[in-house]
This record gives structure tokens, sequence and C-alpha cells, in this order.
């Protein structure tokens, strides 16, 4: 027999591993093979991404998944891919132009997406070397990017048939907008903090009433030049008797109607809000309710935009909080300031508070959302933990209309063309339709116009989720989609259930007709020992790198996957790691232990080479396994990972160790009939296990 050297070194055995199987071509799935399917599409991680420990538990799963099915005889495709992020990736790019000098106008649209492929091509992808050091087991040959040519046309070709069936439409919407990167950004790319502000009260005259005032508490008086009314609940008997009547807005000075709606909170400040249409998502839905004026005035970059206000006009919009406060005390309109906790959107990417605003976007209506609906609400897609189909199911009753636009360069461009001589007109229009395309004012197609000379093209981009929707069946041709289509699971994380999993399934059922997997399984989200979400501003988040490093990526995943429990968070502790690292090192030097003993008489560790007579203990341990195997097979069956794998480390550190190996010494220095039979049943138990902590632990 081999021998194995005294000490684990995972480093080294983990990347002879690595090495082999690439070269093998262990994981290349085929399309024309026999085998039942078993497919999955890893969560493209961003181009400018690196691995951290939500990648690290993510893709544990998605492989110890894919590695069950090939134990089962299955044909196994698991398809990685990059997302080329288009405000991370951009707002990368033209930082690095800035530390030479440069802004992305100063080369041009044209050249400054040559500066972007270039970046791509030498900095891109490093996530995906990363997770081949995890031991991922994608099929890596198939690998897919969102912005490949053919990905890239599946996603016009998506736009083109949404604007022919008449369900994309333009105009102007309330946004987050981010004043950094100048672009509309999703939900999901703005994050809440909490934030010491300050609560200004302020008062406004009463017209109709010479020397009374109403109190209000506003945290953005820089925002009071765009006020167009003030709002009272009409329920609220200190302000019933004022709907109708004005109130005077201090600068520039106007009189504003005050309106009566039920949204006021009657509780909240002084129960009297000023109404700003154009920078509040509330206010501009109250406004629309009474027709109020939308008065913009924050340029897109958040400077002050209002001529009228000389002493505020072009200030930062944190300067001009401030000096607005002061104008307002030297009017003697400034109650008082108190200090206030709110929540305020961050830009994820920026990395300063968003601004709502109003502005011209492009717009999609759902499509499927009733089949999409029904297909999570009856069961045919699953979703575990269970939990996750109540909120997905009322996420989906309460749509709103997707802004897929945004004010960047890099990205899926817009398939829309405008005909010169009348450009300006369209790009100002608020309802762009096929009628436009019929007058031959517009062209909307996979491809420019056949005389590119006489058109511009639509500026915008799309969403990057806008590709991303497609990923289940775009990063497939057609014989792998006949074969592995659709998917049979998805493993994913939870805040993303409705920025990428509920448009999968709409896409896929519209595109393909059929649903785009058959489980989802969301996976806990990893927090620190006291309970705090981890990140890198926070310092608590530990390099997966630097784990690997040290205890090697087979006692990461492990270490990790004992404290993943189904459904909740995960509360992450080095130390668990290195029992990780420590479970390693008992299997190697277990195996050690065995190989030391020489050869058995008999075979091999065969059911047919079983001897005649085996000790009690051996028959134990035997039994053991055997309801070990059970075990696993049934929390597999309902995707527990923690459990097998507390299953797994229960019965090899503590009843085959602990117990049988030690029950058993004497045995392999007695006769040969015992020797022989604690010998095979030490390979049966070595043999059996060793598969099946093999989606764990890969390299072992």
């Amino acid at each position: 027999m081999a021998e194995l050297s005294t000490a684990y070194e995972p480093k080294d055995v983990e990347a002879a591993w690595l090495t082999r199987w690439q070269e093998a071509g262990c994981f290349q799935a085929d399309a024309g093979s026999e085998k039942e399917a078993y497919s999955i599409v890893i969560p493209p991680p961003n181009v400018t991404g690196i691995l951290h420990m939500g990648h690290v538990l993510n893709n544990t799963i998605q492989d110890i998944l894919c590695r069950r099915a090939r134990q089962e005889g299955k044909e196994v495709l698991w398809l990685p891919g990059m997302d080329h992020a288009g405000i991370a990736t951009q707002t990368r790019v033209e930082k690095m132009l800035r530390e030479d000098g440069m802004t992305k106008h100063d080369l041009g649209r044209e050249k400054f997406l040559e500066k972007v492929w270039e970046w791509k091509e030498k900095h891109g992808g490093i996530i995906i070397e990363q997770l081949k050091r995890l031991g991922c087991s994608c099929d890596w040959d198939r690998e897919r990017f969102t912005m490949d040519d053919d990905y890239s046309a599946e996603v016009q070709k998506v736009f083109v048939h949404f604007f022919e069936q008449g369900n994309i439409h333009r105009g102007k919407r309330m946004v987050n907008w981010c004043p950094v990167s100048l672009t509309a950004l999703s939900d999901e790319e703005v994050i809440m903090k909490p934030q010491q502000s300050k609560l200004y009260y302020m008062r406004y005259e009463l017209v109709e009433e010479p020397g009374t005032f109403l109190q209000i508490a506003t945290t953005r008086p820089e925002t009071l030049m765009g006020d167009s009314g003030v709002a009272v609940n009409p329920k609220d008997p200190r302000y019933g008797h004022l709907v109708g009547k004005h109130a005077r807005r201090p600068f520039p000075a106007a009189d504003i109607p005050i309106v009566a709606d039920e949204h006021i909170d009657i509780e909240f400040g002084t129960g009297v809000l000023k109404v700003t249409p154009a920078h509040d998502k509330a206010d501009f839905d109250i406004g629309q309710r009474h027709d109020l004026e939308i008065i913009d005035v924050l340029h897109p970059d958040g400077r002050v935009n209002c001529p009228e206000c000389p002493e505020l006009d072009g200030l930062d919009r944190f300067k001009a909080r401030k000096k607005a406060a002061e104008m307002l005390d030297e009017m003697g309109l400034l109650d008082k300031v108190e200090e206030y906790e709110n929540n305020v959107g961050y830009s994820e990417r920026a990395g300063v508070p968003i601004e709502p605003r109003l502005s011209m976007q492009w717009f999609l209506k759902y499509p499927q959302v009733e089949k999409a609906t029904a297909a999570v609400a009856n069961g045919e897609i699953e979703m575990r933990p269970a939990r996750w189909k109540k909120t997905y199911l009322h996420w989906m009753e309460n749509l709103q209309d997707w802004c897929i636009s945004r004010q960047l360069w890099w990205g899926h461009r817009i398939p829309g063309w405008y005909r010169k001589d009348v450009a300006e007109e369209l790009k100002a229009a608020e309802n762009l339709d096929l009628g436009h395309m019929e007058r031959g004012e517009m062209h909307v197609g996979s491809a420019p116009p056949s005389d590119p000379e006489n058109w511009i093209q639509e500026d915008d981009v799309l969403d990057t989720w806008f590709s991303s929707w497609l990923w289940p069946f775009a990063t497939m041709d057609d014989a792998t989609r006949a074969k592995f289509y659709p998917t049979s699971d998805l493993a994913t994380g939870p805040d993303i259930i409705f920025f990428w999993v509920a448009r999968m399934i709409m896409a896929g059922y519209e595109f393909t007709g059929q649903k785009p997997f058959g489980h989802v399984y969301f996976n806990s989200i990893i927090r620190d020992i006291k309970g705090q979400k981890m990140s890198k501003s926070l310092g608590n988040s530990p390099d997966p790198l630097d784990l690997i490093a040290q205890y090697g990526a087979d006692g990461l995943r492990f270490g990790l996957m004992r404290i993943a429990p189904t459904g909740l968070d995960v509360r992450f502790d080095e130390k668990q790691i290195e029992e990780g690292r420590n479970f390693a090192n008992k299997l190697w030097n277990a195996s050690r232990y065995r190989l030391m003993q020489g050869e058995a008489a008999i075979g091999g560790a065969s059911a047919a080479d079983r001897p005649a007579e085996l000790s009690v203990f051996a028959v134990d341990i035997l039994a053991k396994l055997d309801a070990l195997e059970e075990g696993v097979r049934s929390a597999y069956v309902d995707y527990k990972f923690n459990d097998i794998a507390s299953q797994l480390y229960e019965f090899f550190w503590s009843n085959f160790c602990d117990l049988y190996l030690e029950a058993v010494k004497n045995d392999l220095r007695g006769s040969d009939e015992k020797r022989n039979g604690t010998l095979w049943t030490i390979d049966v138990c070595l043999a059996r296990f060793l598969q099946l902590l093999h989606p764990f632990m890969p390299h072992a």
C-alpha cells in the first residue's frame, strides 16, 4: 500500500486534485448522454467580484448537489459564468481614469468601452479562479459572460419582443438616483443605513390667517423650494378645517395649497407635511392625487438648481441644508432643531445617499405573472425554506412596472434609434410606441437601421437584471437546452428573490413555455459572532482565501456547512473552520493508520469479500454506517445540508475513530481471522464513508 505523509497539508493535496480533475475533464457535461440529467446554473458573480463568505456558502451548496448527482449516475451540468455588473464595473474603470486625470467624457463612449473591455480582460474574473480553489466542479469549458456576443443578441431580442408587444413604455417616474454615478438604481443597489440626522421644525404662515403659522418638521429643508403643497390628515382635529386654504412657502415666496390626505400620520412629527413631489416618492404620490406642481430643485449631481434663490443655487445638497436652516432662522421661521435617527438609502457602489428623483426612464410591464405565481403556489416550483414561498407570492401580488433603463455606458445599450430630424422631440416624449415606428420616426430592432447615418441611438443601457433574468436558458445552445432545461435546482440568497428569482421564473415561461428550475434553495445569510451582517467596512468579514490557506478548502467547506442550519442565519465563528481542518486531519490520520496495518489477507472491501465472522464491534459500526447512509439520503431530500455534515462528523469522529478503532486495536494484533475481519470492516467503513463525505470535502 502507498504511504501517506505524517502531516496533512491541504495546500498540496487540493492543488493536485484540481489539476487531475481539469486534465481528465471530470466535470464536462455531455448533452448527448442518455443518463438522467441534473443541471444547475451558477448565480453569476459580478465580473468585479472577489470571493466572500456568502459565495463560499452558496457555491459549496451547489457543488454538494452536483457531486451528489454524479454519484447517483446522473449527467450533470453546472454552468458557470459572470455578470457584467454595469454600475460596479463602470465605477471601477472611471475611478481608474480619474487617477490618470481623465473622465469618461474625455474619451467618448466608444473609447471608454474599449477601456472597460481592457480592464475586464486584465482584472475581471478573478473570482472564477477563486471558485476553482474552493473545489467547485463547474463545467468550466461552458463559462458564460452576460456581455458575450450571442448572449447580448438574446438580450436585444427580448427588448424588441416586449416593445412590439406594447409592454415596454417610457415616461417620467420617481426612481432611486445616484448623484455620483448619475444613473437610476434598483432597490437592490440601495443600502439602507441608520443615520444620525437632524429634524428641523419650521413655520409656514397661513395665507388666509396672517400671523397664524403651521409648524412643519422636516429632515430636508434644502428642498423646500420644491414644495408645492402642504398636506394634513382630514381626520386630524387640529388641522382638518384648514383644508382648501393656503400656506406661504418662505423661499422663493409662494402661496401653496393645503390638501387633505389620509397618508399623513397624525402621530408623526407635527402632523403637517410639506409636499415636495419631485424629491420624495411618498410626496410624489400625494402630488399626483392632488394635482400638485412638480418642481425639481436639484441638479442630477445633487447640487441645488434654483436660480430664484441665489443664496442656495449651485450649492451641494448638504451645504444647502445648513444654509437653508440659517435662512429660516434669520426669517424667524425656524423653531428648533432636534437630533433624529432615521434610515437613509445609500448607493451601494458610490457610497453616497441616493436621491429620489423624477426622471425619464424605460419601464417594462411584467410578463407571465399568473403562471409565475401559480407555479410557486401549487408547488410546481418548490422553495426551501418554505417560508420564502409566502414572501414571493406577496410580492407577486403587488407588482409595479420595472424600471429597466440605466444612465450608463457599460452594458446592453437599448436597441432603439431616433430619426435625426425628430430625435430631440422623441427623446423628450413620454409615450413612445409602435406608432412612432410605423411613421418611420423610430427604429427598434436587434440590428441597427440600414441607413445608420440618419439615426441616433438611445443613450441608456438596460438594467443588469434585464440580462441576468434570461440566465437559465440564454446560456445554453439548443442541444444543451434540450438535455438540461428546465434546470433542476437553483441555490441563491434570499435577498434577490424579487430581483432575480421571480424575474427568471417569468422570463422562463415567456420565452420557453417552461419553468426555469424545479427547486429553489435560499441559503443562509452569514453574520459575525455578534449577529451583525458581515461587511468589509465593519472589518468583521474574513477573507476566504486566507481561511483556505490556513485551514484548506475542505476544512472551510465542511466547517461552514456544519454551522449553516436550514432557514437560519449563520453566526460565523472561525473556530468552526478550525474544527473543519481538524476533521480533515482526523480523516488523514485514520487513513494513514489503516495503511500502516498492511494488506488484508482477503481481497478487498466488497460485500463478496465479507468474512464469515465479524466481531460485535464490527457488526455495531456497520449498522451505524447503514443508518448513516439512510440518514444522509433522507436529509438530501429535504436539503438539510448542515444535518448531513453533523451526521458525518458524529459517525466518523465519535463512532468510528473514538469508539470502533480504539475497541479493535487488540484484534489487529490477534489471529489472522480477527485481523482480516477488522481490516475488512475498516476498509468498508472508509470506502463507504468517503463516498458520503465526497460532496462536502471533495479533496479528501
